[in-house]
């Protein structure tokens, strides 16, 4: 069966587009165009401008300096150091014209054939060479090493020849060079300096400030590349260089010589293990000579052994041993406990405390001894017996008032200031020690001092060594005024130089080979040991300390010496005669004339 036939679906219509108008761009105006580009344009003009004159009014000397630092070259002018001379302006140490040559590890290309052709110009081993050559690294900043010292100080025409050479990576530049003429002349006064001219010793370390000067230096303007030389017109800067002051010892250059000579001599005979002398003007504290053996060469301190380059004088200390008995007889004679004319009962020996003390020139007991008697032969009985009646305290004041226990000042490193004890330190057997000079440290400087006071009227005075200080300028400055005070009177000053006359004018006293023809001498001879790190060491510290002319002192000579055993008489006198005999003759100190006094012994 037929359905009925399905619709018919009416055709569709596309819907119809609207019609779209395109209106065409606007042109530009062409002037509005213009007018912005030159504005824009002008903009940029005066910003550029503006950080132009910013540049140059602002940064420019910032650039201009950081440039110029790229170009600068600084070379220090090395500031001479000061001489050192003698009280005449003899030359004992100065400074002189070298070169130094280095290295640059970087810039050698073969350092053993260079190490080969340096060696003997420099007289330094070509292994030690080579190897200071060699490239490494610096161990803090681990930067390669571009400088090395070869050898300071060298000769002006070895350095010539060497720059002759042109070898790379080698430098050659100014220096100095410290001048010793007299090699070991007061070397262990004067010391010695390092490499680079600091002293390390002596005079040459303790006045160190005064003798280094300052440093200056010359700055210029070079060009960059490899030519690197100076810009003719371009940037200069000089800082001149201040050279040190020059320092005018008390020394007698001639005098020092032959304290030193004579010394050396004395104790090569001796077998002495040191020795030290002392030559004081007794009536202004000046240290005409001040001798050490063995000494050493300042001009090559590092090949002495350290104990050669001591002070003997100032540095080591000693108990003094019977020289000291000037001190006792000096306070009994200010408080009146004694008088020149005194005498005092003596046995062979006394005792204090557990120890027994004894006479070398023993007297039987009951011997009414006299001051030039106990002093002659040395009684240590009848100093203990003077010392009694002084008192403990008493002797302990004039120990200071001498010196003792109190460094001199003098001006030399590691002076040493002694030790002396007070009564509350005494045991029993110090009541016997101590006045004949044991258990009391001293140094030589200081009792040679003790004796100048006695022959100074009394008068201490600090010994020194310093003169003048010259400027660089020419201006002398004298040393500032050594310091002094009265120990004792001049009446009993002089009356204990003619008590210790004694000594060398008895013939069996313990000084006779200190005499010396024609003039009258006043001293004592002393016999104690050397401490050391608080301990005695074994061997004797003989001793002799005079002046001359006795009733009229001009000089007063201290000789010690260290040997295995011997006297101060024996050991030390002939060293003071022959050394007093100089000093007298090169100051052309005539003899007085007179004659000393008879001396009576015992009463």
């Amino acid at each position: 069966m037929r359905g009925r036939p399905a619709p018919r679906r009416a055709p569709q219509r596309r819907p119809i587009k609207p019609v779209v108008t395109v209106t065409p761009p606007r042109l530009g105006h062409p002037k509005r165009r213009l007018r912005l580009a030159t504005a824009i344009s002008l903009l940029l003009f005066v910003i550029i401008g503006v950080r132009l004159v910013h540049l140059q009014l602002t940064d420019a000397p910032a650039y201009a300096a950081a440039g110029l630092q790229d170009r600068l070259k600084t070379v220090v002018l090395p500031a001479p150091r000061g001489s050192i001379l003698d009280r005449e302006g003899a030359v004992l140490a100065r400074s002189i014209e070298a070169r130094y040559v280095a290295a640059d590890p970087g810039l050698v290309t073969d350092p053993a054939a260079v190490a080969a052709q340096l060696s003997p110009l420099l007289g330094v081993a070509a292994s030690e060479l080579f190897a200071a050559m060699q490239k490494k690294k610096d161990e803090l900043t681990g930067k390669a090493v571009r400088f090395v010292w070869l050898k300071r100080g060298v000769d002006v025409e070895q350095a010539t020849a060497i720059s002759s050479l042109k070898l790379k990576g080698i430098i050659v530049d100014r220096d100095e060079r410290r001048e010793v003429p007299g090699d070991d002349l007061a070397a262990n006064i004067i010391g010695f300096t390092g490499t680079d001219l600091t002293g390390l010793g002596g005079i040459e370390a303790r006045f160190d400030s005064d003798l280094r000067g300052r440093d200056g230096k010359f700055v210029f303007e070079v060009g960059q590349g490899d030519l690197r030389k100076p810009i003719p017109g371009g940037y200069q800067l000089v800082t001149p260089a201040k050279p040190g002051k020059s320092l005018k010892l008390t020394i007698d250059r001639d005098v020092q010589f032959m304290t030193q000579r004579i010394l050396a001599e004395k104790m090569r005979e001796k077998n002495a293990t040191w020795a030290a002398a002392i030559v004081l003007d007794a009536r202004t504290g000046e240290v005409v000579a001040q001798a050490s053996y063995p000494t050493y060469s300042a001009k090559n301190a590092d090949a002495s052994k350290a104990s050669e380059r001591v002070d003997m004088a100032t540095n080591y200390v000693v108990d003094p041993g019977s020289i000291h008995k000037a001190i006792v007889l000096s306070a009994a004679l200010q408080e009146g406990v004694i008088t020149p004319t005194s005498t005092v009962e003596v046995a062979p020996t006394i005792r204090k405390g557990d120890t027994t003390f004894k006479d070398g020139h023993p007297f039987p007991a009951g011997t009414h001894l006299t001051m030039p008697g106990l002093m002659a032969y040395s009684s240590n009985v009848g100093t203990i017996k003077v010392v009694e009646a002084l008192g403990a305290q008493k002797l302990y004041d004039y120990q200071r008032l001498f010196g003792l226990g109190t460094e001199t000042g003098i001006g030399v490193p590691g002076e040493a200031p002694g030790l002396v004890q007070p009564p509350e330190n005494w045991s029993g057997s110090s009541y016997g020690s101590i006045p004949i000079g044991h258990s009391v440290a001293v140094t030589p400087l200081q009792m040679a001092a003790v004796y100048a006071a006695i022959a100074n009227d009394g008068v201490w005075v600090q010994p020194h060594l310093i003169k003048e200080i010259c400027e660089p300028d020419g201006k002398v400055t004298p040393a500032a005024a050594a310091k002094s005070h009265r120990v004792i009177s001049a009446e009993n000053a002089a009356s204990l130089r003619q008590i210790m006359e004694a000594v060398t004018v008895l013939d069996d006293a313990t000084g006779v080979n200190a005499r010396l023809a024609g003039y009258r001498i006043s001293g004592k001879t002393g016999t104690g040991t050397q401490v050391k790190d608080g301990k005695y060491i074994p061997g004797e510290v003989a001793s002799f300390i005079g002046m001359a002319p006795a009733d009229q002192p001009r000089y007063v000579i201290a000789v010690f010496a260290h040997t295995a055993g011997g006297g101060g008489g024996a050991v030390a006198g002939p060293a003071f005669r022959d050394m007093m005999g100089y000093t007298l003759r090169h100051f052309k100190v005539p003899p007085t004339g007179t004659k000393p006094p008879d001396f009576v012994i015992t009463a």
